[in-house]
């Protein structure tokens, strides 16, 4: 290990731990040391401060990012330092510790690192991502490399369009697949049980808590808890998750102390996350810490060679090795088809197609997509993008309202069935006076 610090003390403590464990560590004080360690010998982790007295740890990161891409490195942050932590994550380290250094953690962080990966195994379950058009073969490669850090991933794109299965894949290849993976559908808890089905509770802590409960960041320990449908969650969940992340403890409802929490955080949404902070629905600073890097899954439309390859999938799948056929009609009318519930609703359209088909071959009228209106729905966009086509779609609804009621946007609001508060900001963001 090589540990890259300028204190003395904090270089014994970490040096004094790794030892305890059965490691060999070489302790150094400056970036120009360590970049004359790195350049004769192979460490398979570095702990570096942020704040050196020749440079900073982010030119470590940089440094081993660039040259020796198989060596994870983390980094040592002053207390409540969020920018540094998020920046040194952006940069290419694998983790981050914040000051006084606890134990626990380190060794937690040192544990999980050496257990990253070195290569493709044989059987890789990045094949279940199937398609090989260039937009597929980009989530792969961003997905290898996320799997090798532990910065908290946000994963963009329309629902059905696979996000949980990306999370899962990220889990399977980094150091924590031999750990739980933990989902949670957070629009689907009350927001009175929120707190106590996060972060667990005590016996006593409310009526009907009969005994001590874990919470989701408990049950995911030593592996990744997958936030879905994120912007979901009320703004004061929001703030404690918020904590729970920079601080990595947890406090449980009725309890008067924290425990650490060995958790990796990945979050999705169907929503644009962005566009809640500028609502005023999701908070700032908590979009930052959860968008570290940012995954995009591309919608269906956006790959349409890739739909005989996902067929024959799901056909194996539903049938196994004698799995019905399709027609080159089909096909076709599948890849004029817009998909607007993805992946998902082509599995459903595809089961349905096998219900109805009096045949082993499936024909373009079992599919039942009408793929006219679909079409006359594109041509009606024309060269618009999808943006400026929904402004438009947007912008015309709100101008409709406006004038039925006369003006009253609070009346307009009621009418679109949108809070006053959402009607103002769509009114400012669409320039409409």
């Amino acid at each position: 290990m090589l540990v890259v610090d300028d204190e003395p003390d904090i270089r014994e403590l970490i040096d004094l731990t790794l030892s305890r464990m059965g490691l060999a560590a070489e302790c150094v004080g400056s970036v120009a040391e360590a970049r004359q360690a790195l350049a004769v010998q192979r460490f398979h982790l570095c702990l570096t401060d942020m704040r050196l007295p020749d440079g900073e740890g982010l030119d470590i990161v940089r440094c081993i990012a660039e040259q020796h891409a198989q060596t994870p490195v983390a980094v040592i942050t002053a207390f409540g330092s969020a920018e540094n932590a998020v920046a040194a994550l952006k940069a290419g380290a694998f983790d981050y510790l914040s000051k006084p250094v606890g134990l626990e953690q380190l060794r937690a962080l040192v544990k999980s690192a050496l257990r990253l990966p070195e290569g493709s195994v044989e059987e890789n379950p990045l094949q279940s991502l199937i398609g090989d058009s260039p937009s597929m073969q980009q989530v792969r490669d961003m997905i290898e490399k996320l799997a090798r850090s532990q910065a908290p991933i946000y994963i963009s794109g329309e629902s059905g369009s696979g996000k949980e299965l990306a999370a899962r894949l990220i889990h399977l290849r980094s150091a924590r697949n031999a750990g739980p993976f933990v989902p949670v559908n957070c629009g689907a808890i009350p927001e009175n049980l929120m707190e106590s089905e996060f972060f667990g509770y005590r016996k006593g802590a409310f009526t009907g808590a009969d005994g001590d409960r874990e919470g989701f960041f408990q049950a995911a320990g030593g592996g990744t808890l997958f936030l879905d449908e994120v912007a979901d969650l009320p703004l004061a969940m929001q703030v404690k998750l918020l904590r729970a992340i920079q601080e990595k403890r947890v406090r449980k409802v009725g309890c008067v102390t924290e425990e650490p929490v060995d958790v990796r955080i990945i979050c999705a949404t169907h929503r644009n996350l962005r566009e809640c902070v500028d609502k005023g629905l999701f908070r700032q600073d908590l979009y930052y810490r959860l968008n570290v890097i940012e995954l995009r899954m591309p919608p269906l439309r956006e790959r349409l060679e890739d739909i005989p390859p996902l067929v024959e999938a799901i056909l194996h799948r539903l049938f196994g090795d004698a799995p019905p056929r399709l027609s080159s009609g089909a096909i076709k009318a599948l890849e004029q088809y817009p998909f607007p519930g993805n992946v998902r609703e082509l599995e459903n359209i595809l089961e349905r197609a096998t219900a109805l088909c009096s045949s082993d071959q499936i024909e373009a009228d079992d599919l039942h997509l009408e793929p006219e209106e679909a079409a006359g729905e594109a041509q009606g966009r024309g060269s618009e993008t999808l943006d400026d086509y929904l402004n438009r779609l947007e912008r015309q609804a709100i101008l409709e309202a406006l004038q039925k009621t006369e003006g009253n946007r609070t009346a307009a609001a009621r009418l679109l069935g949108v809070t006053f508060r959402s009607m103002r900001y769509r009114l400012e963001r669409l320039g409409i006076e």
